[in-house]
């Protein structure tokens, strides 16, 4: 099991309760649920990672299980990971997808790369 199968479900349930359309996708050894075609929450192991913002950022790191991203040897302004005791409630998850939700219509979308048609 590369990601938490239980976190995915609720996840699920919490943007269906928010009436959110949403795509997934596995990426990166987890699971990235996509909001308007944007990275918005996703799972590796057993951690949420949150796309929240420059600006909630800061103020982020202060909560209960929230640490930097780091996924490539450097932190990721604007993305989290929170750590298990920090979306154990429902209410802590519930937070942490509403500020995702909050930035989404802000985050740029990853453009797909068109292919180049070779010359002959």
């Amino acid at each position: 099991m590369s990601y938490s199968e239980l976190l995915a479900d609720r996840i699920r349930q919490v943007l269906q309760e928010k009436k959110t359309t949403f795509v997934e996708k596995k990426m990166m050894g987890g699971l990235c649920f996509m909001v308007n075609d944007k990275m918005c929450v996703g799972i590796i192991k057993d951690e949420l990672m949150s796309r929240i913002g420059p600006d909630a950022y800061p103020e982020a790191l202060e909560m209960v299980g929230a640490k930097e991203m780091n996924f490539t040897g450097r932190p990721m302004k604007g993305y989290v990971f929170v750590e298990p005791d920090g979306t154990d409630m429902y209410e802590d998850l519930s937070y942490w997808i509403q500020l995702a939700l909050d930035f989404n219509p802000q985050a740029k979308s990853s453009k797909k790369k068109k292919k180049k048609k070779g010359v002959i």
